[in-house]
């Protein structure tokens, strides 16, 4: 799930404004650029084609390719790992010529842990730098890639080397599925939405470099694909996102997204329940609730560790975080990692939580 308050200060930031920062006063004002609206706002009429919309849509303001996933080597070691590259309308662009820019902004992340330390890194680039195809597809900013491996979508390989941390991983065999209203995802009260399809059940086979040491892994990844013009407004806060594979075959998956407003209280929330062919089903505000169970303070920043979500007719699933430092600590920085579930879904994944400053 995108980091949006994220993208929008980065966009500022690489666009030569001076960024706001989400504290205090200023906080007010951040949640105003939250808010920016940037190109066209997606249309509900509209349905996915693909291979097409594997690529960007540079009229919408916002867009990501988002790689999550759980690794196991072979001497057990367990591993999470976060690939992400942005792309984002600058909000200052004038018409130019350059062959290096093209009135967009890009950023990629990218993040390991091994259940002690977690290790963030980014980079920025410009058009000259940055090379998005949708067929055969490729999302790439300098040496950072995520690749078809032929034809097809998948296999994907994904690629990326930092100061002795690295992947180079093959991913295959997962449905696409769609959110919401066949992809059409409403995110707040307010009607703002994204269009937004995953790949929730992909294989992964290859490399990881931690700490210099490269580790032969496997395990499970989630691809998310968002694009939007705003997600979110400045009435509020952040939210908190989950994706989860279950622990044995044909369990399926599950996503849960939860705004929350100024009082970091729940404001909207929406959840797919997936199975394990790739069938959705999708559950409206009205039928999620999630609560916080426990909270710990990290890096002093307080933040949730344990929560319970309900959806109808199901028993209660509690997720639990693996690390309660998983900071990405970035230019902007927010909580990545790895949770795992019991109760009414028995599994692991990974959750992102935004604007917990």
């Amino acid at each position: 799930m995108l980091s949006i308050r994220l993208i929008l200060l980065m966009a500022l930031m690489l666009s030569g404004c001076q960024p706001v920062e989400p504290q205090d006063e200023s906080r007010n004002a951040g949640m105003a650029v939250l808010g920016q609206t940037l190109g066209k706002p997606v249309d509900a009429t509209q349905s996915l084609i693909f291979p097409g919309d594997h690529g960007a849509h540079p009229e919408q303001g916002v867009e990501w390719w988002y790689v999550t996933g759980n690794l196991t080597a072979r001497d057990g070691t367990q591993f999470g790992m976060q690939w992400t590259l942005f792309r984002i309308l600058d909000p200052g662009f004038s018409a130019s010529q350059s062959p290096w820019w093209d009135g967009q902004l890009y950023f990629a992340h990218f993040a390991l842990q091994d259940g002690t330390t977690h290790q963030a890194f980014e980079r920025y680039g410009r058009a000259g730098q940055v090379n998005i195809n949708a067929s055969p597809f490729i999302a790439r900013l300098d040496d950072w890639q995520l690749a078809s491996q032929g034809t097809s979508f998948l296999p994907l390989r994904l690629q990326t080397q930092e100061s002795g941390y690295g992947l180079d991983i093959t991913l295959t065999s997962s449905p696409l599925v769609l959110h919401g209203e066949q992809g059409y995802s409403q995110k707040t009260q307010q009607g703002h939405a994204s269009f937004y399809y995953s790949y929730p059940f992909l294989q992964v086979a290859g490399t990881l470099t931690y700490a210099g040491k490269p580790y032969q892994v496997k395990g499970q990844a989630w691809l998310d694909r968002e694009w939007s013009s705003s997600l979110i407004d400045s009435q509020h806060g952040g939210w908190d996102w989950f994706s989860l594979q279950g622990s044995e075959p044909g369990q399926g998956a599950l996503m849960a997204f939860c705004t929350r407003d100024e009082t970091q209280a729940y404001a909207y929330c929406s959840a797919s329940e997936i199975s394990a062919s790739g069938q959705v089903t999708a559950y409206p505000n009205e039928q999620v609730t999630l609560t916080v169970l426990n909270r710990v303070t990290t890096r002093e920043v307080q933040h949730p560790i344990s929560w319970q979500l309900q959806l109808p007719g199901k028993e209660a699933v509690i997720i639990d975080a693996l690390q309660s430092d998983s900071f990405n600590t970035l230019s902007v920085p927010y909580w990545e990692g790895r949770v795992r579930s019991r109760g009414g879904f028995v599994g692991r994944g990974y959750g992102e939580l935004f604007g917990y400053d």
